[in-house]
């Protein structure tokens, strides 16, 4: 069964200091990225860009956004397997290559550590390749997405 989803968003640019883009310092990155009924999302470039420090960069949203559907994603199959969480923390890294003016992701590794409280923890530990094949955003990009879990159990 295929179904589409549309999804829509709003990125309104922020940064025009009085005299637009007459030139690269001359201008803010700052914008704001929103969503009908949600709290807008301050945005700017990242720091060695010319960003704002305190607001949200691109390249931490996509980081955010692999590690938030992986996470979903592994809660809907720790259900299925019999797993039950208590607790799932995700410290994420990306690795980006500038190449000039322009780049890339080359990897990024999620590391969540998982608490379970029941179920078999060598099963905890291996749906995380299967919540990784069904995480929309992970079958979307074009460079890997690791994993380095730790499973805790509930004392």
């Amino acid at each position: 069964m295929n179904l589409d989803h549309r999804y829509e968003v709003r990125v309104e640019w922020t940064g025009n200091t009085g005299s637009g883009t007459t030139g690269y310092r001359d201008y803010g990155r700052n914008n704001l990225v929103s969503v009908a009924g949600n709290a807008p999302i301050e945005g700017s470039a990242d720091i060695p860009f010319r960003g704002t420090p305190g607001r949200w960069n691109p390249e931490q949203l996509l980081l955010a956004s692999l590690s938030q559907c992986h996470m979903l994603s592994y809660l809907h199959v720790a259900v299925r397997n019999g797993i039950v969480v208590e607790g799932y923390v995700d410290d994420a890294v990306g690795q980006m290559r500038q190449v000039g003016e322009g780049g890339h992701f080359t990897s990024v590794t999620l590391r969540p550590v998982v608490t379970m409280s029941a179920g078999d923890p060598e099963v905890a530990r291996a749906i995380h390749a299967e919540a990784s094949a069904l995480c929309f955003i992970a079958s979307s990009v074009n460079f890997p997405v690791g994993h380095e879990p730790t499973i805790r159990l509930v004392p």
